[in-house]
């Protein structure tokens, strides 16, 4: 008889509670093919970044067997030093040198600066939660960071984004060693989407620069006030009381991108606020933003977050009322967002 497929979660300090319990979650409901271990660097418990603390049945010496090893994500000092320092601790270090060569490491939000610290992602595709990705570029400058995906497969090397991409990437894994088939019943049996549409980009908050005193500054409020209608740079410059070439520099010294394409930005900003707090219909909130047609606002949404319009809106539009099943609540999200690079 084939033995499971062993996974081996490592707990570090200031943990997260919910991603350190997805493995867990998603490798038991496939009903033995898997078999999950938690452990800590020194078989100790840890804090986790609730109120309470962790403890754990097995040391390091768990990873000497994986075939799976899973770093979920933390958020408390000192391992959380690694955001500033890129330097792993002493135990967290010796514990990764355990791993197998050949051995599928993944990692959860904040637990590819581990991988990184490692050397690990070195000239390898990853991803971490968008909120960080300034600062896990500065510091692991040899990764080839995206943080607009929910996960990367890279092979024997996956990462994902924040929190429920955890899920995301395990039910991946699950697809990957038995199928879809396998992957859509555990996915059932957690009550979860079997795949994401669309990737961090919809969850990413991109606030309108603050106005300055001089420059563009007024021209570029006077166009959000006319979002609706068909504004060409002509229109800008000659508002900003400049010459077309005089306008497009200074505008993009200051906003650091074109007239042209800050303009689809705040037309897809503006038509996802509508998306998410009216009922409107596609085609009128594209012409309320000023783009020409539903097409055109689909095709400029999905180029931006990688989803269309009616799933964002189920995504993110509260409801007045419940829907069927359920108490309160909003649109479920539904979408894939992952990267492959294999």
């Amino acid at each position: 008889m084939t033995s499971p497929h062993r996974v081996v979660v490592l707990a570090l300090d200031g943990v997260y509670p919910f991603e350190l319990g997805v493995p867990s979650r998603i490798f038991d409901a496939t009903e033995g093919l898997y078999e999950v271990l938690t452990c800590t660097p020194d078989g100790r418990p840890v804090r986790s970044a609730a109120d309470f603390a962790v403890s754990v049945d097995h040391g390091p010496e768990a990873l000497d067997t994986a075939d799976t090893v899973i770093v979920p994500s933390f958020g408390l000092s000192p391992t959380a030093a690694m955001l500033v320092s890129a330097e792993l601790p002493e135990p967290v270090a010796a514990a990764l040198a355990r791993i197998r060569p050949g051995t599928r490491v993944v990692s959860i939000c904040t637990g590819a600066f581990v991988l990184a610290a490692a050397g690990l992602l070195d000239g390898r595709p990853a991803t971490t939660h968008w909120a960080l990705a300034e600062a896990f570029r500065s510091r692991f400058p040899r990764v080839d960071l995206d943080p607009d995906v929910l996960f990367v497969d890279d092979g024997d090397i996956l990462t994902s984004a924040g929190a429920a991409s955890g899920i995301d990437l395990c039910l991946h894994l699950v697809r990957r060693d038995h199928g879809s088939e396998v992957a859509n019943r555990v996915a059932r049996r957690c009550v979860v989407p079997p795949w994401r549409e669309g990737g961090q980009a919809q969850y990413i908050e991109q606030p309108v620069p603050q106005n300055r005193a001089h420059g563009t500054a007024a021209t570029r409020q006077w166009a959000l006030e006319h979002l609706d209608a068909p504004l060409a740079l002509a229109d800008l410059a000659e508002h900003a009381r400049m010459s077309l070439r005089t306008f497009a520099r200074r505008f993009n010294d200051e906003v650091g991108m074109s007239p042209g394409r800050w303009l689809v930005q705040q037309r897809v900003a503006r038509a996802r606020h509508l998306l998410e707090s009216t009922d409107l219909p596609v085609d009128e909130i594209a012409g309320h933003v000023g783009f020409a047609t539903g097409t055109s606002l689909r095709q400029h949404l999905h180029a931006a977050i990688g989803v269309s319009p009616l799933t964002y809106r189920r995504t993110f539009r509260a409801r007045t009322e419940a829907p069927t099943g359920a108490s309160t609540g909003a649109g479920a999200s539904t979408g894939a967002g992952a990267s492959t690079a294999s």
